[in-house]
């Protein structure tokens, strides 16, 4: 298990406690400062079964420079949304955990933390 986190993040923090609680092994990521490629960002969609505008945090100043809430949500832009986030990981939703099963999810409640653990 992995997750991805921001440690200014209160979200982050309060999920990195629940998995400390809980007795978990997990690995921590700073994607600040260990920024996903592109590649990786795609394979967490994947897991998280989302599109990149779906993990994208819309009210940050980078989104609001890049005017990315009038960027189309479609197919013919994944790929345009994905080299966002890896040139701009700040946008990337956090935390995002990737359970053992293969799958991942935002854990922004905890809730979401628990279901990771249950996978």
């Amino acid at each position: 298990m992995e997750i991805w986190i921001n440690p200014a993040c209160s979200k982050c923090r309060s999920a990195v406690d629940l998995l400390d609680a809980e007795g978990a092994e997990y690995t921590v990521r700073r994607y600040l400062e260990d920024v996903p490629s592109p590649d990786e960002i795609r394979a967490v969609l994947g897991r998280l079964g989302l599109e990149p505008w779906d993990i994208t945090r819309t009210q940050e100043s980078a989104a609001k420079e890049l005017g990315l809430k009038e960027w189309p949500r479609e197919a013919g832009w994944r790929e345009r949304w994905i080299e966002a986030l890896a040139a701009h990981p700040k946008l990337i939703q956090r935390p995002i955990i990737t359970a053992d099963d293969g799958t991942a999810v935002v854990g922004r409640t905890d809730e979401a933390v628990r279901d990771a653990l249950k996978r």
